[in-house]
């Protein structure tokens, strides 16, 4: 394990930074936003505009690393999102912090681009499972951490703001340091959804249904505890708490898709998870029932998408897998983009439990649609599925890194 990642330790260093000092603005500029009074239709609208970003700079941001190469890429998109970072303490309003979070959306996706490219270029066939693995730590173990940072403006407003810009311009040193040579430019590859759709309905389907879950947890679920009275540590507290139970859950529910019928345990976890957002919803205080049930909805929701993923690959061709997958991601981002805006709508009619209800609302249609699917079709056989592998939900460049997809032959 340690023999695979060394090659690539400065990639995930820079990862681990960039997580650590951008993965808890949705959650910063959420509680910001609320504290002074937006109306919760303007804190999704804000949320909305990253995760669009994050389609925009996907869909473009190759192209910039294509022209400038890797390094000179990273260093433009590190350097913007930093820039826009400490923009925030400048002035506090809603259109303007808008325009910042697509601004941010378009330069994670850029950075993520890069690096996810430099990595499947560094990955050997052999190790590349390995290297998976120690990219998804860690980008989780950064996001999880930089939670923490959410308490530490005390007096200063400010702070949160520009502790951020400092981890974030800090991690363009381990890329400008490396002796490692940038890889050469990758062409992306088309895959129509219409065929992707046609190839697996629920792994499609799934992916969009999963984004909009978690696009409006990231988006709203700090102003939801806030206001069931959690202070800003609890509030961060919280936060890590359902990224770490994310990533617990995840490679055991993907063991056991590997054993049963994968169809079987996505239809399972969507209403495990329906079930654990309706018990949310109910719940109207902050104690140790909110913590454990956001333990176990991070376990259950974070493994749906590389569920879908892997219900994707079993029934595509070798050579279509990286196209699909790229799909997949777009697929989710989609979703990502619009959840906290119909989550908001939900919580300005329901205000106590309107987040969580939406969730469980997504999560119900899927659970239907599985359902439906598991008699419409029938299922590959357990021996024919594809290895379950975590994988990320950033940038289609991401699925050169499962070593399902990789060079298209395996199989």
């Amino acid at each position: 394990m340690f023999a695979a990642i060394h090659p690539v330790r400065s990639l995930l260093l820079a990862i681990f930074m960039l997580m650590a000092g951008s993965g808890f603005l949705s959650t910063l500029i959420g509680l910001r936003l609320e504290r002074a009074g937006a109306g919760t239709m303007a804190i999704g609208a804000v949320a909305t505009a990253y995760f669009g970003g994050l389609v925009l700079g996907a869909l473009r941001a190759g192209d910039i690393v294509r022209q400038a190469g890797h390094i000179r890429a990273f260093a433009a998109f590190v350097s913007l999102l930093s820039a826009s970072t400490l923009a925030y303490a400048l002035l506090h309003h809603p259109l303007f912090w808008t325009m910042l979070r697509l601004i941010d959306g378009i330069c994670v996706a850029g950075v993520f681009i890069c690096l996810e490219s430099w990595l499947n270029d560094r990955a050997e066939a052999e190790t590349r499972g390995s290297v998976l693995a120690a990219y998804m730590v860690a980008l989780y173990s950064g996001q999880a951490v930089g939670q923490l940072l959410l308490a530490a403006s005390g007096a200063l407003p400010a702070v949160p703001f520009q502790l951020a810009s400092i981890l974030i311009s800090l991690a363009i040193i381990p890329l400008c340091l490396t002796r490692s040579a940038a890889p050469a430019p990758v062409e992306a590859q088309a895959f129509s959804i219409r065929a992707l759709y046609a190839a697996s309905p629920l792994g499609t389907f799934g992916a969009v249904t999963t984004g909009l879950m978690l696009g409006a947890f990231y988006g709203m679920a700090a102003v939801h505890v806030r206001r069931l009275g959690l202070d800003l540590g609890a509030t961060a507290s919280f936060m890590m708490i359902v990224i770490l139970g994310g990533v617990a859950l995840q490679w055991p529910l993907g063991r056991l898709s590997d054993r049963l019928d994968r169809r079987r345990v996505i239809v399972g976890c969507f209403a495990a998870t329906m079930a654990v957002c309706l018990m949310l919803t109910i719940l109207v205080s902050a104690g140790p029932w909110l913590l454990a049930l956001g333990a176990l909805f991070g376990g259950l929701s974070f493994a749906l998408y590389p569920l879908c993923v892997a219900h994707c690959n079993d029934r595509l061709l070798a050579t279509e897998r990286v196209a699909a997958s790229g799909r997949l991601v777009l697929l989710y981002s989609v979703g990502a983009a619009i959840g906290p805006l119909g989550a908001a709508m939900l919580m300005s009619v329901a205000p106590g439990g309107g987040l969580f209800l939406f969730i469980a609302l997504c999560a119900g249609a899927t659970l239907a649609f599985g359902l439906w699917r598991q008699t419409a079709t029938p299922s590959v056989p357990v021996p024919d599925q594809q290895d379950f592998q975590i994988v990320p939900r950033t940038t289609p460049m991401a699925s050169l890194l499962d070593p399902n997809t990789a060079d298209g032959h395996m199989s």
